[in-house]
């Protein structure tokens, strides 16, 4: 867990540090700041896709991932409840420069950092080499892109960014226990439809970040667990 550790650690401090910096950028740079994570969240999310797809051994799970998936996040409006939390955090009745109220801007900033912080080879191997070799070199490696990335979301979004840090910690935790509990009966198809998921979901944050689309990302976000839900019935039924 020391790499889990240090991984929520660089967010939190990133974070921070990158709003401090936030008074003292200008809009312009901010937009610019703005910009450049849309086009780096394209690049990931197309990397990790490019990067896993030759490997797919179901090369049409990743569609029924996403459509079966966002129609739950839809039906659960997962969004829209998310955007009001975030606004009754903040106040409902307060308004940026922008005209839109404050939890809207917050809330993109976040489903993406989340998305940016968790979903990815580093975030889903790393926990799990932790845990059955003892090998936190992922990890770390997560850790420092992760220190880059939250500084610039933060600067962007401000400090409420923070808040993406116990999410990380959730999730490498939980797949850190799950490798613990079940060893290494976890199949590598798995982690490569997962990734392929997930890039898909950090491309489609990337476009609304950039106004191209708002896909409302978090609706996608049950399509990660649709492979999941794949592979045990496959086991179930082998």
């Amino acid at each position: 867990m020391l790499g889990t550790i240090v991984n929520t650690s660089t967010i939190i401090i990133g974070s921070l540090a990158g709003a401090m910096l936030k008074q003292r950028i200008r809009p312009e740079w901010q937009n610019v700041l703005y910009t450049a994570m849309g086009l780096a969240s394209l690049a990931l999310g197309f990397n990790a896709v490019c990067k896993n797809m030759p490997q797919s051994h179901y090369p049409v799970l990743f569609v029924l991932s996403l459509a079966i998936g966002s129609l739950l996040g839809t039906m659960l409006d997962l969004s829209g409840r998310f955007d009001g939390l975030v606004a009754r955090l903040r106040g409902k009745d307060k308004a940026d420069t922008s005209g839109l109220r404050p939890g809207h801007n917050l809330a993109q900033g976040l489903s993406t950092g989340i998305l940016l912080y968790c979903i990815g080879t580093l975030s889903i191997l790393g926990p799990i080499n932790s845990a059955l070799l003892g090998d936190e070199t992922f990890l770390l490696t997560n850790a420092t892109l992760d220190l880059v990335t939250s500084a610039v979301l933060a600067a962007t979004y401000g400090y409420g960014m923070v808040w993406a840090a116990p999410v990380l910690f959730c999730w490498q935790g939980a797949w850190y226990m799950t490798a613990k509990l079940f060893g290494d009966i976890i199949p590598d198809n798995l982690l490569c439809e997962m990734s392929i998921v997930g890039g898909t979901l950090i491309a489609a944050s990337g476009l609304g970040i950039l106004g191209i689309k708002d896909c409302k990302t978090l609706n996608l976000l049950p399509s990660l667990f649709v492979p999941v839900v794949f592979f045990l019935f496959k086991a179930l039924w082998a």
